[in-house]
């Protein structure tokens, strides 16, 4: 059709430019279609005739239009197909069926059917249209189209479709629950906006995904999740495919699908029971080393040394000294608490614990210092630097005494035979976690073991 009838224009057409009917069009549209299709007129002759339907059967568009129904070349006269496919004429809708056709080389393929009538201007049956597919064919979209409802529904697990610009297209219950929103509210946001930290690893794989296809075996991401009641630290076991468009003559990636179940508490209990194992077997090296010292000081720096490991960065023993070195065996003190370093760790660089010349010297503590409250209170003593810059974190742990760089300390009691003979001081440094209950258990069991030593020192030195 030219420009001018496009348009709207009255000109008519030159010899060059004659006037199509649709047939080319029609053709066209029947052959491209992924269904087999023939149609009939009302008095059951075969009018139309696809390339699927061609494919399907074996009979080409020549053999098949012109034919009346389907009986002795597409079907056998005893199936009576006939009567359920002519009665579609006269019912109201489509009709669905299911039966067995003939090929052209005399194999039989169950298909399903879908059969309506064709009415003409007057409201009459003129024909019918039956459009079929080859059943297993139709059961596989139907099991998939099944599965993706199932999915985005049911499953007990997060599903989440990522498009080509990494934001969430499709999310089901579950993965809208994890995320902490709305399925629709998540829709085209960036993944930063709900993801604080992990984001870049979850952006990361699903790229990779998008350029390589899928990673052979689920990832375990930890990502830290925006909920509305505040942050929250996830383990996301994930799997990823890559989604292509079927229609595409060659494979154009439509996104990512992301599947992830939350293993946060199995891995953090995995973790606890591996840091067990760990903890349990230093404290058994360090008795056996600790046992072949001669000298009692010694073996409580071995102890020492042993516990550091994968624990903390530095160490410091103290021990009580003065009036206050005495208590009433119930635990407090019959003086002002004063504390003299006893041993420690080198500042610089890593090495060994350090026994410190004896002395009764006091280390200034100001008041109120972890290692002061530890023994007043005979109990461990947590204290952080969080939340300050890092000039105000140096001025902290410098005030307190301790190594540059100090963030996280611990202290626990020294106690033996109902005595109090000190503290031992657990300290991190930035790049670690602040100490946790079960950090404070570990090291009221090293500073049991160093309590020992000290005292069989102190006894051997009088």
């Amino acid at each position: 059709m030219s420009a001018s009838r496009r348009s709207g224009a009255t000109d008519e057409l030159g010899p060059d430019e004659p006037e199509r009917d649709g047939a080319d069009l029609l053709a066209a549209l029947l052959d491209g279609m992924d269904a087999a299709l023939c149609a009939f007129d009302a008095d059951g002759i075969v009018t139309h005739w696809n390339r699927e339907a061609e494919r399907i059967l074996g009979w080409s568009a020549a053999e098949a239009v012109g034919r009346r129904g389907f009986s002795g070349w597409a079907v056998r006269t005893a199936d009576e197909v006939e009567a359920r496919l002519t009665a579609a004429m006269r019912a109201p809708g489509r009709q669905v069926h299911e039966f067995a056709l003939l090929t052209k080389d005399g194999g039989r393929i169950l298909v399903r059917t879908q059969s309506a009538a064709v009415r003409g201007p007057d409201g009459k049956p003129a024909g019918l249209y039956c459009a079929f597919s080859e059943v297993h064919t139709q059961i596989d979209l139907e099991r998939s189209i099944a599965l993706s409802e199932a999915l985005f529904e049911d499953a007990s697990w997060g599903v989440v479709l990522v498009d080509a610009d990494l934001r969430p297209a499709v999310v089901n219950v579950h993965a809208a629950r994890a995320l902490g929103s709305g399925r629709t509210t998540l829709l085209g946001r960036p993944l930063g906006e709900l993801i604080s930290q992990g984001v870049e690893e979850l952006e990361s794989a699903l790229a990779h995904v998008l350029a390589e296809g899928a990673p052979p075996a689920p990832a375990e991401l930890w990502v830290t999740v925006r909920l509305p009641e505040g942050d929250a630290r996830r383990c996301w076991r994930s799997g990823f495919v890559r989604l292509a468009s079927p229609l595409a003559e060659e494979p154009v990636p439509l996104g990512v699908g992301w599947l992830f179940q939350d293993v946060t508490e199995a891995k953090r209990t995995e973790q606890e029971a591996a840091q067990l194992r760990f903890r349990a077997n230093q404290l058994h090296r360090a008795a056996r080393a600790a046992a072949e010292c001669e000298d009692p000081a010694e073996a409580a720096t071995v102890h020492l040394d042993f516990a550091l490991a994968g624990f903390a960065d530095h160490a410091l023993i103290d021990l009580v000294v003065g009036d206050g070195q005495a208590d009433r065996g119930d635990g407090e003190l019959t003086g002002p608490v004063r504390l003299a370093r006893a041993a420690a760790t080198p500042s610089g660089a890593p090495g060994p614990s350090l026994l410190v010349s004896r002395t009764t010297l006091p280390v200034r503590y100001p008041e109120g210092h972890p290692a002061l409250q530890c023994v007043e209170r005979t109990g461990s003593v947590r204290a952080d630097a969080n939340g300050r810059d890092a000039t105000r974190t140096g001025e902290w742990a410098e005030a307190r005494q301790w190594p540059e760089g100090t963030m996280h300390a611990l202290c626990a009691v020294l106690r033996s035979r109902a005595r109090t003979l000190g503290v031992v001081t657990f300290l991190r440094g930035p790049s670690r976690t602040q100490f946790e209950r079960a950090d404070a258990t570990y090291a009221e069991s090293v500073a049991a073991r160093i309590a020992g030593t000290l005292d069989l020192a102190r006894v051997l030195d009088r």
